[in-house]
């Protein structure tokens, strides 16, 4: 037995996937074909399997598509209705196939599944939206449709059971569990972390990473939990990192009490938090709050500037733990966790899911935004095929339409790719099902007997050999499935590459017309930009600490700009996470971290938000605007030259990634000198920050490595 090839893990899984699409597709066609007579519900009943187990891609395990294939049931049932019922005339076809498809590929911001599930649904829609006009048959596709769903719906929880993966939430419980860790030794003698701390709190961080979890298991979702779940990760990212750099006692000298009191709070708090996380009841009380507020005061009575930098280290480490802490409880509970969280950070904290959804679909609805690029890519190309297959001199019309869902992709190059291998795919398919037609003739028995082991055949080849291969066994199985519903010549082969061929043509000109660089161009773009705003937020936060001012209990400045570029940045990188890698000119692979970019803006956003907020009221005292004053001119200027290096770094990075191979990378940064003797403690929570964000700005370009303690 040990001398049998291995089989590649590709087709194992690929298998897997098409024996339940098989099961599903093949049962409901069969079973009212031939059980019932019915061809019109045996025709829905087979493509509502293969097209969303086939065509969609929805991520997870089969249990989790499962899920998500009862929730699109009515959407799909919906769908087949409208369908229906716009066929009536080519003008409403083609109107409809504009809306719906535009809505169904922009529903693509709420997350990986509905993404996934957008295509196959798209093709649920143009089915019933071509000739005949016949709403008398409308029941008889609901109910195939519904049986095709139901049947997938039961191969994917029941066959080939994937063992469950670990989710999000015990992911940030782990690393919370190491941010206990590492602050409990930070807490005892000697006061530094093992080396084996140092590297779990490194994987810690980067087992939160998107690219390092599953896609089913990312929170991507607009609603609230999902929000903060997000939240939650980014919050435990960067407080393993900020545990990991905390800068080290000086030798001989013992820390102090308040720092210790705090360190120790934090443990208390990750392992509260982690508790929560996993769904301990009781859990999620425990806050470094007190500590962090003692810590502060306490911070501000000491003049030793290097007490001073290590204690606004640790506040910077407890802010990260509050968040941590807020968020998960949000994650877990959603509106009903209390108490009120900060709605600068947590904005979203008491918006209901409508509100929510409508703020991700308003943030992605312009032309910055790529779901909004291929929304409209994807419409316009499917109307304008919808357009030219209701000319009578195009019969066959929906084939058309199903080659352009299937070959559009992102990017001119990956569509100009995929259209060669599928025109190639396709003459190979229509010559094989010319043959099959020509010798069998209308014997049906022949073509059920042998759909059931093509089926098989092309959703485990077509998946891993490519879209060539997937073309010319879907081009037979298409035959076969027709063969048996009508009589059919040799010549329904030269009708199907035709279609293929019209439907690839409109897809590589709206590939070409409609932003033709895909998400691999925009999220270079949007980084840049993201850059450039986070270094504005950093010039206006250092300019006005030192400037000092009125501060307003309700809260810092929105920093709109950096908000909006977060939003842009953010759903192009999910969008670039799922295209074909193509390196620019002068680009070194894998040199780019773009997620660092990411937490570059929002440890800009926050940290800023937190510097400029107003100062905590003492007990038993009055809220109100505060006024600040002004640093002395010398603490002012040295915070002000560190802002502007910090800033500049920011734009030179943000030059560098726009023109890669064209911007020197950044020099060697001049030693700062000591701190101006006398400085507040503010002075030292800015500098601080600034440092941190060097840090950040360094792991860009390294590879998302944590920053080692200064």
């Amino acid at each position: 037995m040990s001398g049998l090839p291995r089989v590649p893990a590709a087709y194992v899984g690929a298998a897997r996937n098409s024996v339940r699409v098989t099961v599903a597709a093949a049962g409901g066609f069969y079973l009212f074909l031939y059980g019932f007579g019915e061809t019109v519900a045996a025709t829905y009943a087979l493509f509502g399997a293969v097209s969303l187990g086939g065509l969609s891609r929805i991520p997870g395990t089969g249990r989790q598509r499962a899920v998500v294939l009862l929730r699109v049931v009515p959407v799909a049932l919906l769908l087949v209705v409208v369908g229906t019922f716009l066929a009536v005339r080519t003008a409403s076809a083609v109107a409809g196939m504009l809306v719906i498809g535009f809505a169904l590929a922009f529903v693509a911001v709420g997350g990986p599944r509905p993404a996934g599930a957008a295509p196959g649904l798209q093709l649920l829609y143009i089915l019933p939206s071509f000739p005949p006009y016949a709403p008398d048959t409308l029941g008889e596709r609901l109910i195939g449709s519904a049986v095709g769903i139901l049947l997938l719906v039961l191969a994917e929880a029941v066959l080939f059971r994937e063992p469950a993966t670990v989710p999000y939430r015990e992911l940030a419980a782990r690393a919370a569990d190491v941010a206990e860790r590492c602050a409990g030794e930070l807490a005892r003698p000697p006061y530094v972390l093992s080396p084996d701390a140092g590297d779990a709190a490194g994987a810690a961080a980067q087992s939160l990473r998107p690219s390092h979890v599953p896609e089913a298991d990312r929170p991507a979702g607009p609603g609230v939990r999902s929000r903060a779940l997000a939240h939650t990760g980014l919050a435990a990212r960067t407080l393993v990192n900020r545990l990991h750099r905390l800068p080290a006692v000086p030798e001989g000298r013992t820390p102090a009490e308040p720092g210790l009191d705090l360190l120790r709070a934090v443990a208390r708090s990750t392992a509260d938090t982690a508790a929560l996380l996993r769904g301990v009841p009781g859990a999620g009380t425990a806050s470094p709050a007190r500590e962090r507020a003692a810590l502060a005061a306490a911070r501000e009575r000491s003049a030793d500037p290097v007490s001073l930098r290590r204690d606004a280290a640790l506040l910077e480490l407890a802010d990260a733990a509050l968040a941590l802490s807020t968020a998960a409880g949000l994650a877990v509970r959603g509106r009903s966790a209390g108490p009120e969280p900060p709605l600068g950070r947590f904005w979203y904290a008491r918006m209901r899911a409508p509100q929510l959804w409508w703020r991700r679909l308003i943030g992605n609805a312009g032309s910055r935004s790529v779901f909004f690029q291929n929304a409209v890519r994807i419409s316009l190309a499917l109307s304008a095929a919808r357009v030219v297959a209701g000319l009578d001199t195009l019969p066959h019309g929906f084939w058309a339409m199903l080659a352009t869902l299937s070959l559009t992709r992102t990017t001119l190059d990956a569509t100009r790719s995929v259209i060669r291998q599928a025109v190639t795919g396709t003459l190979i398919g229509a010559l094989c099902t010319a043959g099959i037609l020509a010798l069998v003739g209308t014997d049906t028995t022949v073509y059920a007997a042998v759909l059931v082991p093509l089926l098989l055949l092309t959703f485990t080849v077509g998946p891993v050999k490519g879209v060539g291969w997937a073309q010319a066994f879907f081009a037979i199985v298409v035959s076969l499935v027709f063969a048996q519903l009508a009589p059919t010549t040799w010549e329904l082969a030269e009708v199907r590459l035709l279609d293929v061929l019209i439907g690839s043509a409109i897809g590589a000109v709206f590939g070409l017309l409609a932003w033709p660089r895909g998400a691999q161009r925009e999220v270079r773009q949007s980084s840049t930009a993201l850059l450039r705003s986070a270094a504005e937020a950093v010039v206006a936060t250092a300019s006005t600490i030192a400037a000092g001012g009125v501060r307003d209990p309700a809260g810092p400045p929105g920093h709109a700009s950096l908000r909006r570029s977060l939003v842009l940045a953010e759903s192009a990188y999910a969008q670039f996470q799922a295209e074909p890698r193509v390196p620019a000119a002068g680009e070194r692979a894998r040199s780019t971290d773009w997620q660092a970019v990411l937490l570059t803006g929002h440890h800009a956003l926050w940290g800023a938000d937190r510097l400029l907020a107003a100062p905590p009221v003492p007990e038993g005292g009055t809220p109100g605007p505060v006024s600040v004053p002004p640093l002395d001119p010398e603490a002012a200027a040295a915070l002000t030259r560190r802002g502007d290096r910090v800033a500049g770094r920011m734009l030179l990075l943000a030059a560098r990634l726009e023109s890669p191979g064209d911007t020197p990378g950044a020099p060697d940064a001049p030693p700062e000198g000591t701190s101006p003797a006398g400085a507040p403690g503010r002075y030292y929570a800015a500098e601080t920050w600034l440092e941190a964000l060097l840090a950040d700005l360094d792991r860009v370009t390294d590879g998302g490595a944590p920053a080692k303690a200064p």
